[in-house]
């Protein structure tokens, strides 16, 4: 989109709105209708007996509230078919910014609350809210043939208004603060039924589901302590202003009464004011019965106003061609998004084409942050990662994803098929393409051993495979479309010795079509495809170049293998410590 978000709602309310407006006049005019057909009938027909006028004036009454009626509909169309294409014009929108949060670190909350305020708001605008709020202006309308009816009358009715309203702004001050105390709570809870969903067999084995739930009870009594007191605020204040209407209403009655009685009225004012107050008050006693749902909208506007404006829209880049020669990273400082502290620093080296680099080192030493940091998921601080001569953030998000595969450490699967994941949900994949990247991964018989082959749904998570088989799908779906890029973060730590031939096959197999591989690794089994080895301590590079010189340099297995069985041997790397720097 290339217009501002926060600009949009207005630009298409804007020309609807008048139309609104304009409409809601002729029926706050035709509103009047019932006032008038009273104030006939007492005053004309009944004195005159005339059939014929009561038939005459019934009949226009019909037309006039059928007429009504038509308009009411449109206007609730209208206010609808708003709602839905400010959700049109903005769901994408606040896609992206979902999926952006967490990479910014700030992905503080309930990730799916930007899509609740988007549907809080489309809702609102179908509800009798806003036309409520589009009905306020006409009051002084009453108002006026209320004082031209009598002054008595008059007065007694600006009295009425003006309580209802000071009621509903004491509505907007005794609301506010509890309303944002129920969201609070409620995306806490929501928090909590995520994570317990997600770490369901955890909690079973660990005997942990009691616990939880107590805690989850807790969170849920405190939403719901929240959402009583903001419910009880709205019930008295709308049974106060529904009381007072009434109230209200009989007092018109009575005072028209009283006129009527010193002969300074008609009787047919006593109905058509008591009606016509009701009218007049009506749109004040519905904004206050609306008003819970009119302060979330506005809430989850301005929530989404304040995303809108920390994540602009990104601006369209150029598409560069397919990179095919190299990576380099140039002093590249890192901090994970939303802190401070760097964890790695003055990050440098480069690896060409048709090799293979290992990352190895201790643990918290900064490997999983490189691969993040080289696949544009983390940003640097400073310094630069490019491909081919281009900096990460000149490509395109989209268009650079489709040069690089990312096997992350903690796999993700998605509900859908085994093809569906490994083509990476791509609208009408080559199936060409597919096997070739499960065959490279070497899970193609796998596949077909499964019930429904490669149309197999492994449902959410891919909770219906193996850890092993997870982790050689989430292999092929980073193979897909040969990437010219391969970030591996420990890719053989759910991998028996097959899956780590698999994966040396992978390896060598995209270093012969002239990719690059980097791989992450802990175990030595991993680094059998590798040529050039990184190692990394305390967020520093220790030592970098060709694989046996930097392992016979800094590297030392435990027992009796040497440094010539890296390679074959299962056993975790250990790293000596050394404070001098590699190339």
């Amino acid at each position: 989109m290339s217009v501002a978000s926060d600009q949009i709602f207005p630009r298409i309310a804007r020309p609807a709105f008048i139309g609104i407006a304009l409409i809601s006049g002729v029926i706050n005019v035709l509103y009047l209708t019932g006032s008038f057909y009273m104030l006939e009938v007492y005053d004309r027909v009944l004195p005159g007996r005339s059939v014929a006028t009561l038939v005459g004036l019934s009949t226009l009454v019909v037309g006039l509230y059928l007429f009504q009626g038509v308009l009411e509909h449109i206007r609730a169309r209208v206010l609808s078919r708003i709602g839905a294409s400010f959700d049109r014009k903005l769901h994408e929108r606040v896609y992206d910014i979902v999926v952006r949060q967490p990479l910014a670190g700030r992905d503080r909350g309930d990730g799916g609350q930007s899509v609740r305020d988007l549907d809080q708001v489309r809702s609102f605008m179908g509800s009798s809210g806003p036309t409520a709020l589009f009905d306020l202006p006409w009051i002084p309308l009453y108002l006026v043939i209320l004082f031209a009816f009598h002054t008595i009358i008059g007065l007694v009715a600006l009295g009425g208004a003006i309580v209802l309203l000071l009621l509903t702004l004491i509505s907007e001050l005794a609301t506010s603060a509890p309303a944002k105390e129920t969201m609070g709570r409620a995306q806490r809870r929501g928090l909590m039924i995520e994570a317990s969903r997600r770490n369901a067999e955890t909690l079973h084995a660990l005997g942990m589901r009691n616990v939880f739930r107590d805690r989850w009870t807790k969170l849920h009594d405190d939403y719901i302590d929240a959402q009583l007191r903001t419910s009880d605020v709205i019930s008295v204040l709308g049974t106060i202003s529904k009381v007072f209407r009434m109230l209200l209403q009989s007092a018109v009655l009575g005072v028209g009464a009283y006129l009527v009685i010193g002969q300074e009225a008609s009787a047919g004012i006593i109905i058509a004011s008591s009606i016509l107050t009701s009218r007049a008050l009506a749109p004040v006693e519905q904004v206050i019965a609306n008003w819970k749902n009119f302060v979330a909208a506005r809430q989850g506007w301005n929530r989404l106003q304040g995303l809108f404006t920390r994540f602009p829209v990104q601006p369209e880049t150029m598409r560069l061609p397919r990179p095919q020669s190299s990576v380099v990273v140039e002093f590249a400082t890192v901090a994970p998004p939303g802190q401070e502290r760097p964890v790695l620093f003055d990050v440098s080296f480069a690896v060409r084409a048709g090799s293979a680099l290992g990352v190895i080192g201790p643990s918290a030493s900064g490997k999983s942050s490189l691969a993040r940091l080289l696949v544009g998921i983390w940003q640097p601080l400073r310094g630069k990662v490019r491909l081919d001569g281009a900096a990460l953030e000149h490509w395109d998000p989209d268009q650079l994803g489709a040069h690089i595969g990312y096997l992350p450490q903690d796999i993700e699967l998605f509900p859908g098929s085994v093809k569906d994941n490994i083509a990476r949900f791509t609208p009408n994949p080559s199936p060409e393409a597919i096997i070739d990247a499960a065959t490279a991964a070497r899970i193609h018989d796998m596949i077909l051993r499964l019930p429904d082959g490669y149309d197999t749904q492994i449902g959410e998570g891919g909770l219906s495979l193996s850890a092993g088989q997870r982790q050689r799908l989430a292999l092929a779906r980073a193979l897909y479309g040969d990437p010219f890029l391969l970030v591996l973060d420990e890719p053989n730590s759910n991998l028996d010795a097959v899956g780590d031939e698999a994966l040396t096959e992978a390896i060598l197999s995209v270093r012969a079509r002239g990719g690059i591989v980097i791989v992450i690794a802990h175990r030595p089994s991993a680094l059998a495809g590798c040529d050039v080895v990184l190692v990394m301590s305390e967020g520093r590079v220790q030592s970098f170049g060709p694989k046996d010189e930097v392992l016979s340099k800094v590297m030392r297995l435990p027992g009796k293998h040497s440094a010539a069985g890296v390679g074959s041997s299962p056993t975790p790397l250990k790293i000596r410590q050394d404070n001098g720097a590699g190339a």
